[in-house]
């Protein structure tokens, strides 16, 4: 198989089949949502310039590290991009109900605790608000490998139905730019870049933080002569021979 190919299939393939029997009882809502999955099958982000390229840059908060063994989303939290340009009007955030409290490291560590999740809207109901917020735009996170797996979990686990949207790494980006730094965490790179973090482990506020570090990657990434993702993915295909 073509580096390439493989290389975007393993790392940004689309799963599933949609969402389109999400509302059956709304045929208002169905049409909308079989028209946004046909939207994401015709588009291919990864030929769109980076200029002209809308994403959403989210991050979450969760219990651990493992979805499939109990833990859980406890937030939500993103902006939307074009270009490089940051859409600060256009956010997103929401904590995730859950009948038992974070323990006390992740209370300390983030802030949030059982009293705010008992009073915050289930899983399903801010996952249909999230995907409604994202559209067909691809998402982007930091090691995208956390957001991925716990997406892919709580869209089935909630809705019933496969996580199709393309997740982007900005590490794709940074292991071009950087090749001879070590910048691996959200806090190595934006002290590299001088991007503050205005409340470090808050889904919106590293949101942020990831969208400011992904414009200043598109940049760098835009005068080595890169065009966009499909170009970056075929290059870090090479890499990896």
């Amino acid at each position: 198989m073509n580096p390439f190919v493989q290389f975007v299939k393993d790392l940004s393939d689309r799963l599933g089949s949609g969402f389109s029997s999400l509302n059956q009882n709304d045929p208002s809502k169905v049409a909308y949502v079989r028209n946004l999955e046909r939207q994401m099958r015709s588009t291919d982000t990864l030929d769109i310039p980076f200029n002209d390229l809308p994403v959403v840059v989210f991050d979450l908060e969760t219990t651990g590290f493992y979805p499939y063994k109990g833990d859980e989303i406890l937030s939500i939290g993103a902006v939307k991009v074009e270009g490089t340009r940051i859409l600060e009007e256009q956010t997103f955030y929401s904590l995730v109900y859950s009948e038992t409290a974070p323990s006390e490291e992740i209370g300390d560590l983030t802030g949030i605790t059982g009293e705010m999740l008992a009073e915050a809207p289930p899983l399903r109901d801010v996952l249909k608000d999230f995907y409604s917020f994202v559209k067909n735009d691809a998402l982007v996170a930091h090691h995208a490998s956390h957001e991925k797996q716990f997406m892919n979990h709580a869209t089935w686990l909630a809705l019933r139905k496969n996580f199709q949207h393309r997740i982007v790494d900005t590490s794709f980006l940074t292991r071009i730019i950087h090749q001879e730094e070590s910048l691996v965490s959200l806090d190595e790179c934006c002290k590299h870049y001088g991007i503050s973090i205005e409340q470090r482990h808050h889904a919106f506020h590293d949101s942020v933080a990831t969208a400011k570090l992904w414009v200043e990657s598109i940049q760098e990434i835009k005068q080595l002569g890169f065009a966009n993702l499909k170009e970056v993915y075929t290059h870090l295909a090479t890499m990896d021979k």
